[in-house]
């Protein structure tokens, strides 16, 4: 088979098809599945975590798992939802670990708070000369990343997976296993959240071309 007509066949199979030529013995296919998820995952968990490395670590982990346990996926059709609920749950346990670590340093909180408070000092400047490039500089998707850290993580799933993974709420609900009131509920609250900690980091909406 030639490049371009495997490129062809890569892109015309779905989620299902490919999990059936897995579990048949082609095990090239759940290559396919990673090649096609892998991206729309790591930007997930990295909004979910806030850290690069950390997304790369966990992206790793939910599909090795996924790998592992394939055969015992009732609804092939529902393939992502099913890895996105393999990475909330890795992501939450590693969120777990956080709060049982002890081990930091005051001059390393120090620096994270000034590091924080450099971004937004630069961002206000970038604001004030070109407000239309804000949404261009980098500051402007890191701070949305850190402001995202700022609020509750119920709320913060729920508002990464709507706004920047395009999910419904009825598929949202099914990834967290709650109820689609309580899904549109957390995210009222939780974009009620991000609007407070740009007023705090007095960051206007504007300036980061974000529509809360």
């Amino acid at each position: 088979m030639k490049l371009t007509e495997f490129l062809v066949w890569r892109n015309r199979m779905t989620d299902a098809q490919l999990i059936d030529k897995f579990l048949n013995g082609h095990v090239s296919a759940f290559n396919t599945l990673v090649w096609r998820w892998e991206k729309s995952l790591y930007n997930f968990v990295l909004r979910y975590m806030g850290d690069r490395e950390e997304a790369k670590d966990i992206c790793q982990k939910s599909f090795i798992r996924a790998y592992k346990k394939l055969g015992h996926l009732q609804e092939p059709e529902k393939f992502s939802t099913w890895l996105y609920q393999i990475a909330v749950n890795i992501c939450r346990d590693e969120l777990k670990r956080r709060k049982r670590r002890t081990l930091f340093s005051l001059d390393a909180m120090q620096a994270n708070e000034n590091g924080v408070n450099s971004e937004i000092a630069a961002l206000k400047s970038d604001g004030k000369s070109n407000p239309e490039a804000v949404a261009e500089n980098r500051n402007a998707f890191e701070l949305i990343r850190k402001a995202l850290q700022e609020i509750p993580e119920e709320q913060r799933v729920v508002i990464i997976m709507k706004e920047y993974q395009g999910l419904k709420f009825t598929e949202i609900a099914e990834v967290l296993e709650i109820s689609v009131n309580t899904t549109k509920s957390r995210m009222y609250y939780g974009l009620s959240a991000l609007r407070k900690v740009f007023n705090k980091w007095e960051i206007s909406e504007e300036m980061l071309n974000y529509e809360l």
